[in-house]
């Protein structure tokens, strides 16, 4: 059986567990705190810019879902494609914290919440 790594390190700024990426597993990505290509990243240029490990730490806005940065078209798209719930990966975070997330999201062997 393979053996999984558990790493609070692979969960991304939006939430995302990069652990559990497809292209991460096969080195095709260094995983969204590492990839410095990724400027493009309105969530990630802002959690950089302002200190935060996640949208999970920000105390702007009460929900994710609220920010025009973390709720953008690329988001809509990549939740209905893979059936991703970020927000709810985010209140996971916020309320059992990254270790347990990040254990979940191994245990369960997928990226994100899934949409129910």
């Amino acid at each position: 059986m393979e053996q999984k790594n558990v790493d609070k390190n692979l969960i991304a700024y939006c939430g995302l567990y990069c652990g559990e990426c497809g292209k991460y597993k096969k080195g095709k990505c260094l995983g969204c705190q590492k990839n410095e290509k990724a400027s493009w990243c309105t969530v990630r240029k802002c959690c950089i810019e302002n200190g935060k490990v996640s949208c999970a730490d920000c105390t702007v806005y009460a929900s994710a879902s609220e920010c025009k940065k973390f709720n953008n078209i690329f988001s809509k798209l990549f939740g209905f494609l893979f059936g991703s719930d970020r927000q709810a990966s985010i209140d996971m975070i916020k309320e059992k914290g990254y270790d347990a997330y990040a254990e979940e999201m191994v245990r369960r062997g997928t990226q994100s919440m899934k949409k129910k």
